[in-house]
């Protein structure tokens, strides 16, 4: 059978625009997502360990940002003592 009779007709155009449409939207949608995972996954350092608790109070103490006081007293708290 051969459809030559004038166009796919209503719903032919309909579901070539919503096709279309949803074909849009994915790639527009794809692209924001893998915009949004390389920007976070490189712009975010990673958490400090409790390792690095000690570091971060050498520096602070050698900054002068806290006293020897301050300094023994949390460096006795890291330690658990």
């Amino acid at each position: 059978m051969m459809y030559w009779y004038g166009g796919p007709g209503g719903w032919g155009y309909g579901l070539m625009i919503l096709s279309m449409l949803v074909f849009w939207g994915f790639l527009v949608a794809g692209v924001v997502v893998l915009v949004r995972w390389f920007s976070t996954s490189t712009s975010h350092p990673a958490a400090a360990s409790p390792g690095d608790a000690g570091s971060i109070l050498r520096e602070r103490f050698a900054r002068g940002e806290i006293d020897e006081t301050e300094y023994r007293q949390r460096l006795n708290v890291l330690d658990g003592s």
